[in-house]
């Protein structure tokens, strides 16, 4: 039996992308980042303010006692103050180390991240993922993100702060949130979907900022196809809503994105600064910089995200 019910894998087959830009296609949507998308977020610069978009890459990230190696990042000095000639008026370094969960903070998922039934995007073959890393769909298969950016601060849609619970986010939440900030969303565009859930961090409660959050729907798949998106990325570590819309079904929105549409999408995303900028002057797109750290055969991409205003 397959492990999308019948009406999502129907759904699965309305948006799929397979063939799309070819047989040999390896980026997915990000295709869509065609020189005119990336003129857009050019211009979306008017004031030359800039965010850094990404959560401290440390020891105290979300996610300890969370996803089994998912490690949040441990640094270690390897060289400290060191007199290379022996002599410590001449050249002298300090150097470290790190190691990590590639997902554990700021990331891109790599489409070979998931797949069902045998498959990967475009058809590719889940085999290959091997011990080895990702032969093909890997995150050095991004190559450069960069567009115009924009903002749906669904937090700020509903009135609140940030979501006490899993809600599920619909392609009408997001209707409704590009029209409170006067938007048109594009071919190419790259959208940022704020639920406010970072608040759980800021208080120290990780636990509670894993297990439950709110997210993406099913019920949005649809818009991100037909808008012709060219990534989302979220401010939880799950990006659906989690626990999931039907309990049987296991993220069925990572499946659907990253196998049929070939979909970047991104989590671990601080998305605060930015929105209360937004909000104050009323701008909610932006130029964005996002181009992961292409890891050769990874499976998910670090990332340190830049939006200007």
């Amino acid at each position: 039996m397959p492990k999308l019910p019948d009406h999502l894998l129907e759904l699965a087959a309305r948006v799929s992308n397979r063939g799309r830009w070819g047989d040999d296609d390896r980026r997915g949507t990000l295709n869509l980042l065609t020189p005119e998308a990336v003129r857009r977020g050019a211009a979306s610069v008017r004031q030359g303010r800039s965010f850094s978009l990404a959560i401290p890459f440390d020891e105290d990230g979300p996610q300890t006692g969370g996803i089994p190696g998912r490690d949040n990042p441990s640094r270690e000095m390897i060289a400290v103050d060191v007199a290379y000639t022996g002599d410590p008026d001449g050249f002298c370094t300090s150097d470290d180390r790190v190691a990590m969960g590639v997902q554990a903070a700021t990331h891109w998922d790599a489409l070979a991240h998931v797949g069902y039934s045998g498959e990967l995007y475009n058809g590719v073959p889940s085999s290959v993922v091997s011990a080895a890393g990702a032969a093909e769909l890997g995150i050095d298969a991004f190559g450069p993100v960069a567009g115009r950016g924009v903002l749906l601060d669904v937090a700020r849609l509903h009135g609140v702060d940030h979501f006490d619970d899993g809600y599920p986010i619909t392609g009408d939440d997001l209707d409704a949130a590009a029209a409170a900030a006067g938007l048109t969303v594009e071919a190419g565009d790259l959208v940022l979907v704020r639920t406010g859930h970072m608040h759980f961090l800021r208080i120290g409660e990780k636990d509670r900022y894993r297990e439950v959050c709110p997210g993406l729907s099913t019920r949005s798949i649809e818009w991100f196809h037909d808008h012709d998106v060219a990534g989302v990325a979220t401010d939880t570590l799950v990006l659906e809503c989690f626990p999931c819309e039907d309990p049987a079904v296991l993220l069925p929105v990572h499946m659907i994105h990253l196998r049929d549409l070939g979909l970047a999408q991104g989590q671990l995303w601080h998305l605060d600064d930015l929105a209360a900028d937004c909000a104050a002057d009323g701008q909610f797109d932006f130029l964005l910089t996002a181009t992961p750290i292409p890891l050769t055969r990874g499976l998910g991409g670090m990332v340190a995200p830049t939006a200007v205003k």
